[in-house]
């Protein structure tokens, strides 16, 4: 069984976004705001430090290697690619044009700075998919 399956991941992502602040709470035309997957990684790691730990990684950031973000932006990528429309989380990519840093407060309140900045690689988001209207 995989790590995704065995600890539930999917479910701890699902809460993670679920809790994501809502500035626009007006029922913006645009919805809900996406997270990056170190976002994502550093919201699931605080509340489920496990996960990490079983991967034997790190939330993320430069010159850390593998990490938690990796980890989930490759399995949420996955399994929206293989569910499409009913798969109940979406993503997105963040341009990397003229992005020069993106810095994130770690689980543990430390800054660090994204390793895909000024890379050939787009920046993954993801957020709850939106209910279909009713048709």
């Amino acid at each position: 069984m995989s790590i995704w399956e065995r600890l539930s991941v999917q479910e701890k992502v699902r809460e993670a976004l679920g809790t994501v602040t809502i500035v626009n709470d007006s029922g913006h035309h645009f919805g809900r705001p996406y997270m990056t997957a170190y976002q994502l990684a550093i919201k699931v790691d605080r509340a489920h430090p496990e996960i990490a730990k079983e991967l034997k990684a790190e939330v993320g950031g430069t010159g850390k290697g593998y990490s938690l973000a990796q980890y989930l932006a490759h399995q949420l990528s996955q399994r929206i690619k293989s569910g499409g429309d009913d798969f109940e989380i979406e993503g997105a990519f963040l341009s990397n044009d003229d992005v020069r840093r993106l810095t994130y407060s770690g689980p543990d309140g430390e800054p660090f700075d994204s390793s895909l900045t000024g890379t050939g690689f787009d920046i993954s988001m993801f957020r709850l998919r939106r209910p279909h209207p009713a048709g």
